[in-house]
């Protein structure tokens, strides 16, 4: 499928790139930003005036990340998906909740002949990556919803975001392989340990979805030690932790000038039968 694009949340037709926006058979147009991505997320089907991360939350994300704290993950998951792609030299591949395209663009980097496609919930995430990331192709768009034509996808990647088995399953070629980033057992664990009274390890367990093999998990751990608030908060918002936590707990972050940290992330293979 060389002609392989989005597609229209309308009508699910190809949608064909015009320069300036992209237009299905039917004459649904949408416009690219300046930036180079589209808005294929409809207005009936957000759940709320603007979702996803805000401005604040993408830059503080981009920053940290591009400071390199994340590496050990980026490299297992260009393995892991350059593994999945096998002979093919030429993969296509969706990054599902792209965020601001720090893993897209490392998986880029690592497959420069794969056609990448990424999309995010959040307007200002989709901003900065289609901004930076310049051939590859980025949409806002729903995980429950994917704007991508049916058994047209290699692998299929997500990282910390919401899962659509049902979907999933449907863009995925027979055999295609999906592959789910979760936190390991002790992932952040001392920076719980600031955060609550009582913190506790992530849950850890092998879930199986209908339609699909489970093939591994490979766990990655390591450990970070960040030496100033800004980043220290920066981490912090990128968690879940930022909206669970108390105004004590929150209090006690803000204060913290050094942290040393266990990181640890579940990769989970899974494979279209």
């Amino acid at each position: 499928m060389n002609d392989i694009n989005f597609t229209c949340p309308i009508c699910k037709k190809i949608l064909k790139d015009t320069g300036k926006s992209l237009v299905c058979e039917a004459s649904h147009s949408y416009d690219k930003a300046k930036q180079g991505y589209t808005h294929l997320l409809p207005v009936n089907k957000m759940h709320s005036k603007i979702p996803g991360d805000n401005a604040l939350m993408v830059s503080a994300r981009r920053d940290f990340l591009n400071k390199g704290y994340y590496n050990i993950f980026a490299r297992a998951l260009t393995d892991i998906v350059k593994d999945c792609a096998g002979e093919n030299p030429a993969p296509v591949i969706l990054d599902c909740g792209s965020g601001e395209g720090y893993y897209t663009g490392k998986m880029k980097e690592a497959l420069p002949e794969s056609k990448i496609f990424g999309f995010d919930i959040s307007k200002f995430a989709v901003k900065a990556a289609a901004g930076k990331y310049k051939n590859i192709s980025f949409s806002v768009a729903s995980v429950f919803d994917i704007p991508f034509p049916s058994e047209s996808t290699d692998v299929l990647t997500d990282v910390f975001s919401p899962l659509c088995e049902k979907e999933f399953f449907r863009v995925l070629k027979k055999g295609g392989y999906f592959i789910f980033a979760i936190p390991g057992e002790k992932h952040l664990f001392e920076m719980k340990e600031v955060l609550y009274e009582n913190p506790y390890e992530n849950e850890k367990k092998d879930t199986y979805y209908e339609g699909f093999e489970f093939v591994k998990r490979i766990p990655v751990k390591g450990r970070i030690d960040i030496d100033n608030n800004n980043d220290i908060m920066s981490l912090f918002s990128m968690t879940p932790y930022y909206w669970k936590t108390d105004i004590k707990g929150s209090g006690k972050i803000k204060e913290l000038q050094f942290l040393s940290t266990e990181i640890e992330f579940d990769f989970l293979v899974y494979r279209k039968i």
